[in-house]
């Protein structure tokens, strides 16, 4: 995994925290799959993930606007791994949106 690279601000981001349970059943192929079909929707912009060994972890998906985040929501195979989300792979997981209005960084192999 790399740090997204993104444009100028503002665009919004989707924070997606969960705990894993121990349910594996397909959680990789669908989970490369749902960040393949979301990189395929209009306004989305990139993402950034990490998990750590003892199940939680967070995603956190940059889009354009707030209706690129709807759209993507209401995606129909989205909507079906949300669903598997739920009764199989998250014992809980919250979702928080935000716009960014600022960004900046380093990078030490820049210089």
């Amino acid at each position: 995994m790399q740090i997204a690279a993104l444009p100028e601000p503002p665009y919004y981001m989707v924070s997606f925290t969960s705990q894993r349970t121990n349910v594996d059943d397909g959680y990789g192929d669908i989970g490369y799959a749902m960040t393949k079909l979301a990189s395929q929707q209009p306004g989305y912009l990139g993402f950034e993930s990490a998990r750590g060994a003892d199940g939680f972890g967070i995603l956190v998906s940059f889009w354009k606007d707030e209706d690129s985040i709807r759209a993507w929501k209401a995606v129909v195979d989205h909507v079906e791994a949300q669903r598997r989300g739920r009764r199989d792979w998250y014992s809980k997981y919250e979702i928080r949106v935000a716009l960014v209005q600022r960004a900046y960084g380093f990078d030490s192999g820049s210089q």
